[in-house]
């Protein structure tokens, strides 16, 4: 079989490639996970971009598969230094958040905060936004600490982020 790696390089860097096709094989033999995550660390940036993708299709398909590696994405996934990650780790916060324990979801909250702080990437600066203020609806700290980046961020010029961050202020702040 050709190997994960192989299939995800190449073609448009905005293309999916062959995400897809990966995906379908992991989620028909769950034993073929570990060698999609290890894409994760290949030199190249394309093929660290749809093995996020692939892990977003994986965990809205089948949640499980990914779950018991939460901790293997705080701490190893977390510090690859691109976008596609860190966007990708919002979402996966986010949209898994009811899998997270107590330490994972604080530990959670410090990768997103620093992410918050290190990007200019709208994507990031949006899923970051949405799973931060998600969890800042129920934590007064967390909504203390974002409340100077919702303002900063509503101002922005970027349309989608200024008006996520609109939206936030409106949920979180509004007296």
């Amino acid at each position: 079989m050709e190997s994960f790696e192989s299939m995800l390089t190449g073609g448009h860097p905005n293309s999916l490639g062959r995400t897809v096709e990966v995906v379908e094989i992991v989620l028909a033999d769950t034993s073929q996970f570990e060698q999609l995550y290890q894409c994760y660390f290949s030199e190249d940036e394309v093929v660290r971009l749809r093995t996020s993708n692939a892990m977003k299709r994986l965990w809205r398909a089948q949640a499980d598969i990914i779950t018991p590696h939460i901790d293997r994405f705080l701490n190893e996934i977390s510090q690859i230094n691109q976008a596609s990650t860190w966007w990708t780790l919002a979402q996966l916060f986010g949209e898994l958040d009811s899998s997270l324990t107590v330490a994972q979801r604080k530990q959670a909250i410090q990768i997103l905060k620093v992410n918050l702080d290190k990007t200019n990437d709208w994507i990031v600066i949006n899923n970051t936004l949405e799973t931060l203020g998600k969890w800042a609806s129920t934590d007064d700290d967390l909504a203390k600490w974002l409340k100077p980046y919702i303002e900063k961020f509503s101002q922005e010029s970027r349309k989608s982020i200024a008006r996520r961050a609109t939206k936030l202020s409106q949920k979180l702040y509004a007296d």
